[in-house]
């Protein structure tokens, strides 16, 4: 339970994170965070995609889950051109 809860701390943080980094390209408050659980999971698969493995500590997990959310915004700022 208690990873659990840990985790989507990390994506909550990693979405209002992505959100100030992305300015402009979010979702509002509470939709960066639900893009932010989402993204830590896409950081997780892009960082382990690519070879990179970290300690697995909170600084590591929210900077993965932080990269996560970017791209989605990034993907997101995309389709909304589109």
């Amino acid at each position: 339970m208690g990873n659990i809860l840990a985790f989507l701390l990390v994506g909550v943080l990693a979405g209002w994170l992505a959100g100030l980094i992305m300015r402009g390209y979010g979702f509002g408050i509470i939709g960066n965070m639900v893009l932010g659980i989402v993204g830590a999971v896409l950081g997780g698969l892009i960082f382990q995609f690519a070879g990179v493995e970290g300690e697995g500590g909170f600084l590591f997990s929210l900077f993965t889950a932080t990269i996560g959310a970017v791209v989605l915004l990034g993907i997101s700022k995309v389709v909304k051109k589109a």
